[in-house]
């Protein structure tokens, strides 16, 4: 029997003896269980997008656990663990995540099964709770107020001089994004930032030549 045969056996029977009992399994299970249901709660608290995913927040919910039982796997057997990397080298994942954020707690929630998984759970539970305080603390936090869109029909061309000149009264920054002219009517899309709001629509409604006025919030990049 040469080194080769010797580190061979060594290697595979130090898999072998990993072989955990039915509480200990039972245990990272339902610490993962806790944690799945810990991030679900908070991606649903925290998501301020338009269209909530409740498919994507059940997978979250489910990823530390079946990430666990597969490094519960990978420890028991150096033959499960060398078919498991072939077998998920050949997975493509192909959906697009639009959010950062979604991202973020995409990772997190494998992570935490990797960690449960590794049998590190006070790790695990500490981590979350540190992500969680950092996610809901920098949300919070409003670097740059972003900006509003007023949606304009006018009657004529000729409107629009007049609505921009009182949108400058009441707006410290403002800029055309848009313009949609047809035979009788001008669409217009003045992006801008104002805390009169409501005074900017009282004026713009005594003006003519506006068949119709709309004030909007959106989520989108704000530029310092």
């Amino acid at each position: 029997m040469n080194f080769g045969d010797i580190f061979n056996k060594a290697f595979v029977e130090g898999f072998a003896n990993a072989d955990l009992g039915f509480m200990e399994m039972a245990l990272v299970f339902g610490l993962s269980v806790a944690l799945g249901s810990y991030i679900f709660l908070v991606y649903r608290f925290a998501c301020r997008q338009a269209l909530y995913s409740k498919q994507f927040n059940v997978s979250l919910a489910v990823l530390p656990v079946i990430v666990a039982a597969i490094i519960l796997a990978v420890q028991s057997s150096v033959v499960i663990s060398l078919g498991m990397v072939g077998a998920l080298s050949i997975v493509r994942f192909r959906t697009a995540v639009k959010d950062p954020m979604d991202l973020v707690f995409l990772f997190w929630s494998i992570s935490a099964g990797i960690i449960c998984g590794a049998g590190l759970g006070e790790m695990a539970v500490v981590a979350s709770l540190a992500v969680t305080v950092m996610v809901l603390f920098f949300d919070r936090i409003q670097v740059v107020r972003a900006p509003m869109l007023l949606v304009l029909n006018l009657a004529d061309l000729d409107t629009e001089e007049g609505v921009l000149k009182e949108v400058g009264t009441y707006c410290r920054y403002s800029k055309v994004k848009s313009r949609n002219l047809t035979k009788d009517r001008l669409h217009m899309i003045v992006e801008l930032r104002t805390d009169k709001g409501r005074e900017l629509l009282k004026a713009l409604e005594k003006k003519e030549g506006i068949l119709s006025v709309t004030l909007m919030e959106h989520d989108g990049e704000a530029v310092c």
